[in-house]
């Protein structure tokens, strides 16, 4: 039985592949403490793992990031991204640290697991290896590690072949480094040095590379072909799987069997304030079509999307399980979990998403062939239309998201997870096990 300490900043998002997680290894045996937001305690409680909450600085409501941090909502591109890194992810490091450190003295872990977006990994991993348990990030989102062969992290770009590729790669990572997050680098580095008296060998965004294993939940066809992957990073696909969910069928259930095609649209349960974004472009570009439209509002109320097309139907959660495999495309706004439910049924996508990590999940759809990517997050009703109907007319999407979804079979999960633990935790041990 391995103690191990799961992290996860408190966005439903980053929690929920890893409520997953912390399910599959309580199931397995092995004790699981798991530190996050407060309100998703009775969400952890009830995978059998032990909650431990995060401290006030480091907490906050997901549901309403824009209340929950000020100035947010006026920004968009890349200052939006920027604002989410320090206020989200960069600001809360000192308290996520202390919270780790206090969770391990009262109760030593043969393993951390940090996903992504927890900056504490970083001061974490600066410590010598002798002084702290195995660290794993978990890849919630998509894989960020540098390479001579990816553009920069958060900018949405795919992959250029050839020198002519690794050339603009160069010069965007040099630009991203001392321009557009120069800034937060400085900050970052600085606040490292204050908490750990080393210094960051790397970027901010790139610390993940400085611990023992990366273990990312997705499949190689979904991410970018590195030459110069380093060798702790672990695939083993997405860990939340479609199961069976205690949701009612909507009054209306019926008329998808009967419909000739069907479209399925969302904004997930985060980034779902203003239907405006993507799921009334949706609306408006498909009403009169012969495709029923077919929304999730992610808890919203229905009522705040106005009057629905003559072949739309809505509600606030639908049973996916139930749900996708009558549908022929997903138009979404881009979150890692929910593209991967798709992909997992050979759906192929439209993608519509630019902040957090969405511009990067959209350019992997369109880079792995299962869709297009709008390369906005509110499209014309046009646009939209567009692309839908270029999706079912073209097999080539669906082909490449059926040869993701067999990949997505064959991968472990959080069994995969599971045995790397065991074999790092294995390691550890046989290293300390031999005399000095």
């Amino acid at each position: 039985m391995l103690s191990l300490l799961l992290v996860s900043t408190p966005v439903h998002g980053h929690v929920a592949p890893v409520l997953n997680v912390a399910r599959h290894l309580v199931s397995a045996g092995h004790r699981v403490r798991f530190l996050t937001g407060s309100r998703f305690r009775s969400s952890v409680e009830a995978t059998g793992a032990q909650f431990l909450p995060l401290p006030a600085a480091a907490d906050f409501d997901d549901r309403d990031l824009d209340r929950a941090f000020p100035g947010r909502t006026r920004l968009r591109g890349l200052d939006r991204i920027r604002f989410d890194v320090e206020a989200i992810f960069l600001r809360p490091m000192e308290a996520q640290l202390e919270a780790i450190d206090q969770a391990l003295a009262l109760e030593p872990a043969d393993a951390v697991l940090l996903e992504t977006m927890t900056a504490a990994a970083a001061p974490l991993a600066l410590r010598p290896r002798a002084e702290r348990p195995v660290l794993v990030n978990l890849g919630i989102i998509p894989l960020g590690v540098p390479s001579i062969d990816t553009a920069p992290f958060g900018l949405g770009i795919a992959p250029l072949p050839g020198p002519l590729g690794r050339l603009r790669n160069a010069l965007l990572y040099r630009l991203a480094e001392h321009v557009v997050f120069g800034r937060l680098q400085r900050r970052a580095r600085a606040d490292l040095r204050r908490l750990t008296g080393a210094e960051l060998p790397c970027g901010l965004m790139d610390a993940a590379t400085l611990l023992d294993a990366i273990v990312q939940f997705t499949v190689p066809s979904f991410e970018y072909d590195r030459s110069d992957l380093p060798g702790n990073v672990h695939f083993v696909g997405p860990v939340s799987r479609l199961q069976p969910a205690p949701i009612d069928r909507p009054s209306w259930w019926g008329d998808l069997a009967r419909a000739k095609r069907v479209v399925h649209v969302t904004q997930g349960t985060v980034a779902n304030a203003d239907p405006g974004e993507l799921i009334r472009p949706t609306l408006d570009g498909l009403a009169g079509t012969d495709a029923l439209v077919v929304v999730s509002t992610g808890g919203r109320p229905v009522e705040e999307l106005g009057p629905l097309p003559a072949n739309a139907r809505a509600a606030e959660f639908l049973p996916y399980d139930e749900l996708l495999p009558y549908v022929d495309v997903v138009v979404t706004n881009g979150g890692y979990g929910g593209v991967h439910y798709a992909l997992e049924r050979g759906i192929p996508l439209v993608v519509a998403g630019r902040t957090e990590d969405k511009a990067e999940v959209s350019a992997r759809v369109a880079w792995s062939g299962a869709g297009i990517d709008l390369r906005t997050e509110r499209p014309a009703p046009g646009a939209v239309r567009d692309a839908v109907r270029r999706v079912l007319v073209e097999p080539r999407f669906a082909e490449a998201s059926a040869r993701i979804a067999r990949d997505i079979a064959a991968a472990p999960g959080a069994a995969g997870l599971e045995r790397i633990l065991a074999d790092l935790v294995a390691r550890r041990a046989a290293k300390e096990a031999v005399p000095a």
